[in-house]
């Protein structure tokens, strides 16, 4: 890290802006993408795809649907459809391969207003803030999961800020800017990336699912870190990069292993050494 400055600030200056944001650029894009497709057809009448991000059909084609729904549809005893059935095993597959967490850094648009609100955390210099253990979100979602039961209807779905954000831009924010507001003001000051990584079930469920996935972040050229500290800083599951970085616990492969990586990217974009990199799980053994 430049002195005084904040991360990332010497791979703009050794790589460029563009180069030290390529990752940021590309998940707003692909998030922004995502969003824009889903809000063609209400808005103009351009069905590309139909549905939103928990179940959708695309071209009247492909059907995707969420597996954590699907499990909450059949807690609520009835049984999904048939190209329900087939949308889940699509989206497990997928997810599976390039990491489950790849959801939250990549699709979900919640963590556009999570990384606004950690990024200007950072400019701020806001330090300390609530401890939350990030076994919370594992707990929450067996809490949805136990209700949906109890209930038998799914309940997280009428919470869901992803489902609120999207009925917002359908109907008018109204009740969603309180959601919206809420999860920025609570990752800007009541503690560092508190919803995604301490409270969101979801990704809780998807860290689950991409737990053995093959596309992985890795350091492979570990051995020009320079101890900067700058991806430790904008990881949001921080814990996740000393095994690989610093052939930590016993692990001498330098690929990231852990479920709760994200694959966001954030640590390739900062690092002015190119230490990280994508690649296969395999890469890192003998």
């Amino acid at each position: 890290m430049v002195k005084g400055g904040l991360p990332g600030d010497e791979a703009v200056k050794v790589k460029g802006w563009l180069k030290a944001h390529q990752m940021l650029v590309l998940r707003r894009i692909v998030q922004l993408g995502i969003l824009g497709t889903f809000m063609l057809g209400p808005l103009i009448g351009v069905w590309i795809v139909k549905g939103n991000l928990a179940s959708s059909l695309t071209l009247e084609i492909l059907p995707l649907t969420d597996p954590m729904l699907a499990l909450q549809t059949v807690l609520t005893g009835n049984i999904p459809m048939i190209s329900g059935i087939v949308g889940v095993i699509i989206v497990t597959v997928f997810y599976m391969l390039v990491g489950g967490r790849v959801y939250c850094a990549w699709v979900c648009p919640v963590n556009m207003i999570t990384d606004m609100a950690n990024g200007l955390r950072r400019k701020l210099k806001i330090k300390g803030g609530m401890s939350l253990s990030r076994q919370l979100r594992f707990w929450l979602l067996l809490a949805i999961f136990i209700l949906t039961l109890l209930t038998g209807t799914l309940v997280w779905e009428l919470i869901n800020p992803v489902s609120v954000i999207y009925r917002g831009i359908l109907f008018g924010f109204g009740m969603a800017w309180v959601v919206v507001m809420g999860i920025f003001l609570l990752d800007l000051f009541v503690a560092h990336n508190a919803w995604c990584g301490h409270l969101c079930p979801v990704g809780a469920f998807y860290s689950l699912l991409g737990h053995f996935s093959v596309l992985r972040v890795s350091a492979l050229k570990r051995d020009h870190c320079d101890d900067c500290m700058d991806c430790f800083t904008v990881c949001p599951e921080s814990k996740v990069i000393k095994p690989a970085l610093k052939g930590a616990e016993k692990q001498i492969s330098p690929v990231i292993l852990s479920g709760q990586c994200n694959n966001c990217g954030r640590c390739i974009d900062v690092c002015a050494k190119d230490v990280f990199t994508y690649a296969s799980r395999f890469s890192g053994q003998k």
